[in-house]
């Protein structure tokens, strides 16, 4: 049956119609009934039924609404819908060339300092210990202060917290060698990007202190917040004033510094007996990037980059031999040991059974049932292995029967269940296998809203700053462990040029 295109309908008018013999009319007309049927069906679809997202979901319909009032509200949105983009054609605006100009403050333009200086609640001394040349005890020696830097910190109190104003003063000294040893704040990781003229580099010559990072961060990743609102907050709540790029630096510093817990969680990773694996699309600079997530029990761990199947190997590795519970993706098929997500299935099946075509309905239905039975067998630990036995029986037959049916979007789920049994059924055998992979579609939801909110990142280093924060905050949920207290430890060292502390493996 011929496909209908945009250029095969504009063609079709009420002229066209009359001039057909009859059998041709027949024709175009059952090809107009299965364009008509697959758009009625697609309209149908939502978060219960498929794998769209609930975000997608029309949030002026409620699940109680009858199909009747779904259907108008659909039509009436569409045809607005439609107007709005006619409208924008026949005003013929051109899109507007993207601005080559640089973000942030422009060479020779006014800066813009602090109205009132800051006020020293604590200072902190830093003196050199050894001398630089020849290694000698510097303690005992007098020193003279040469620079001191001040430096905003929060500290957590018993019912609360609050912002102090550190100085922090830097001391050099003389040894009697006669070289002169300067104390220097402490310096790390370089995160360098191509085009930037200034490298990101972690830094204890910062404003923020860790904690306060550690906070700032917390809000942007965890609590959905954007730079704006975290500077009004901070203004509204704790009296301290931070510029947007202050802001956006404690940030990036806090997600670079959690770069080495990350390789360190990938290994963990690979000990797992069960391993869950979803993607969701992302956007970097306005490309179409994926999100991954790889999730045990105790550890989680998220990567953007492509889709492609390349990109598995910044999860897991040939050292993983457990059971990975995925999607039908066909990266994952690879891999020996899998168990098939059955929501993905179940949300097809659930589609289909509304269909137009009475069989393929019916069929679908058949399918729903079996798939929810046999869950329910092994989820009440059923001995009876005649009934699991009829069960999988059932299922097979069925998907026999519908791969024989006219119905495109039947037969692919058929064959879908077939081609890929044993991932389907392999939580029969292995009961402790979960049968869905809800545990992987659920990390990704805080992202998934983030990506609504923030339309996603605008550079690698922000890619790999807001995985490596969303690694750590819920690995550090699953253990259940403060995550702002060890990332500020975690950023503190990094800013010494020090490696991070081990990982908790719990509270």
């Amino acid at each position: 049956m011929a496909q209908l295109d945009k250029d095969d309908l504009a063609q079709m008018n009420e002229d066209y119609f009359k001039s057909l013999a009859k059998e041709r009319l027949v024709e175009v007309a059952k090809n107009l009934h299965q364009l008509a049927t697959d758009l009625w069906e697609k309209r149908q679809q939502n978060s219960e039924n498929s794998s769209q997202p609930p975000s997608l979901d029309n949030p002026y319909t409620s699940k109680s609404t009858t199909k009747e009032s779904v259907q108008s509200s659909e039509s009436e949105k569409s045809e607005t819908t439609t107007e709005q983009k006619q409208r924008d054609e026949s005003s013929g605006k051109e899109k507007k060339e993207k601005s080559k100009r640089k973000p942030g403050k422009q060479p020779g333009g006014q800066g813009f300092g602090r109205s009132q200086p800051l006020k020293a609640e604590v200072i902190i001394p830093h003196y050199p210990s050894t001398c630089s040349a020849c290694n000698q005890d510097l303690s005992k020696l007098d020193s003279q202060r040469y620079m001191g830097y001040y430096v905003l910190e929060l500290e957590p109190e018993l019912f609360g917290f609050r912002v102090v104003t550190q100085l922090h003063h830097y001391y050099r000294t003389t040894c009697s060698c006669g070289h002169c040893t300067h104390a220097q704040p402490g310096r790390g990781y370089i995160s360098e990007v191509e085009g930037r003229s200034k490298d990101l580099q972690l830094t204890e010559y910062v404003l923020g202190g860790a904690f306060l990072a550690t906070f700032i961060a917390s809000l942007s990743v965890r609590y959905r917040m954007s730079r704006t609102k975290i500077q009004e907050f901070l203004k509204d709540w704790t009296n301290t004033e931070l510029s947007i790029g202050t802001i956006d630096r404690c940030i990036r510093e806090t997600g670079i510094a959690c770069l080495p817990v990350v390789e360190e969680l990938v290994e963990q990773l690979q000990q797992a007996d069960i391993l869950h694996l979803d993607e969701t699309h992302w956007y970097e600079q306005g490309k179409l990037h994926w999100l991954w997530v790889a999730l045990s029990t105790k550890t989680a761990v998220f990567h953007i980059g492509s889709r492609r199947k390349e990109e598995l190997s910044h999860l897991i590795t040939e050292a993983f031999i457990g059971w990975l519970v995925s999607d039908g993706y066909a990266a994952y098929r690879s891999h020996p040991k899998r168990q098939r997500c059955l929501a993905h299935l179940i949300r097809k099946a659930i589609a289909i059974t509304g269909a137009i075509n009475q069989k393929a309905a019916q069929i679908g239905q058949w399918i729903l049932d079996d798939l929810k039975k046999l869950i329910a067998t092994i989820a009440n630990a059923s001995e009876d292995n005649r009934l699991i036995r009829k069960r999988i029986a059932g299922l097979r037959r069925v998907c026999h029967l519908g791969k024989k049916v006219d119905h495109i979007k039947l037969q692919a789920l058929a064959k879908e269940i077939l081609n890929d049994w044993d991932a389907v059924v392999a939580f029969v055998k292995n009961p402790d296998l979960p049968p869905t992979n809800n545990e992987a579609e659920r990390a990704l939801r805080h992202a998934v809203i983030a990506r609504q909110i923030g339309f996603g990142t605008r550079t690698k280093e922000g890619s790999l700053a807001y995985s490596s924060l969303l690694s750590v905050i819920e690995t550090c949920r699953l253990r259940q462990i403060n995550p702002w207290t060890y990332m500020a430890s975690v950023l503190a060292l990094a800013r010494r040029g020090l490696a991070p502390p081990p990982f908790p493996v719990s509270s």
